[in-house]
């Protein structure tokens, strides 16, 4: 188990490193200057200027990217000569010494994903640290709604083989995955939020917390998560029927399951003591890839909502073009979808004992 923990830490290491690369360039090929963007299009050059030599803008591309490397590694190198950029000063102030080598200091820190061009210089991690929990809430709401109903409804489809009840249930799973989340979020927002406000009471946008009218300070409102999470739980819930279904007959035509039945169980007992958890290995693989996708899925349905998070303030990044914020929430995207690549890995091999973990 060690080993390959260790193996699947290189790799995400790797990609990580690769995914890095790929924003960095990606961003800073970009017309426009940084400069510009973090004063104003009316500064004068001196201000440009200076702006520049201060985070290191002046300095040719490669460097840079070695500058951004070294604020985002946990492990990061700084001049003691005072010689360092604002951004690795900051950085190095944020870890502890672990090590020196001449006039380099070898710090222990967390990623710094530097500060916003548009919000008074507000660091990129508190930013996201704001934003990413909402987004959070609202991805597992909606995989948990997902993962419920759609193994629920696909179990219901594959005891129902090929009867009205089957052809229904894939008739509307199949309109569920065609139809996209934008237009899903405001055909809900203007029935559900709109036209039967009068008896859902729910708003049409709204996030996780609210202002009091009377400034009593902010409340916790619950019925704005309703909403956005069935809608972004719509197609994953249509691709969970549907691989339950499959995979749930596959594995009720298996010998152990006819072995089952001619002990005398009945077809739930069946279902709940021997095929539900190998039948949940498909779901599992889906759903996990479903749920990294969301954090950069539900920009639409966050911004239609009002939703306070991860995808609206992505959305308000790239209207500010305040590149760092879009950066680093990129970058987290792509932690989490790491991440959970390995925990998936782990869980399948428990579902399957077939699956050995070298």
């Amino acid at each position: 188990m060690l080993s390959y923990l260790f193996k699947k830490i290189i790799y995400a290491l790797f990609t990580l490193w690769g995914v890095t690369t790929v924003v960095f360039f990606l961003f800073n090929i970009l017309p426009g200057d940084p400069a510009r963007m973090m004063l104003d299009q009316n500064e004068s050059q001196e201000q440009i200027n200076a702006i520049n030599k201060k985070y290191g803008f002046d300095q040719p591309k490669s460097k840079q990217y070695l500058l951004y490397l070294n604020d985002l590694s946990p492990i990061s190198f700084h001049s003691i000569n005072n010689n360092d950029y604002s951004y690795a000063k900051k950085a190095k102030y944020q870890g502890y010494k672990i090590a020196k080598i001449g006039s380099t200091e070898i710090m222990l820190k967390a990623p710094y994903l530097r500060e916003s061009f548009q919000k008074n210089g507000k660091t990129v991690s508190s930013i996201l640290i704001q934003t990413l929990p909402n987004t959070i809430l609202l991805a597992v709401t909606s995989i948990g709604i997902a993962l419920f109903f759609g193994v629920v409804l696909g179990i219901i489809s594959a005891l129902y083989k090929d009867t009205w009840l089957d052809k229904s249930i894939a008739v509307l799973s199949t309109f569920g995955m065609s139809i996209p989340s934008f237009f899903s979020a405001i055909l809900f927002a203007w029935i559900f939020g709109y036209l039967l406000h009068s008896y859902t009471h729910l708003p049409m946008t709204g996030s996780l917390y609210e202002v009091d009218n009377f400034g009593n300070g902010r409340y916790l409102a619950l019925k704005n998560l309703v909403l956005p999470s069935i809608v972004l739980g719509i197609r994953p819930l249509a691709v969970v029927i549907q691989l339950m279904r499959n995979s749930l007959l596959d594995v009720l035509s298996l010998d152990y399951i006819r072995t089952a039945k001619a002990k005398g169980l009945g077809k739930i007992q069946i279902i709940i003591k021997h095929a539900l958890k190998n039948a949940l290995n498909p779901v599992v693989t889906a759903i996990s890839g479903w749920f990294a996708s969301m954090l950069a899925g539900a920009v639409f349905v966050e911004y239609i909502f009002g939703w306070n998070g991860l995808g609206k303030e992505i959305v308000d990044a790239l209207n500010t073009l305040d590149l760092p914020v879009i950066m680093g929430a990129v970058l987290v995207i792509a932690t989490s979808f790491v991440i959970i690549t390995i925990l998936v890995d782990l869980i399948y091999a428990y579902l399957d004992p077939r699956i050995k973990i070298n």
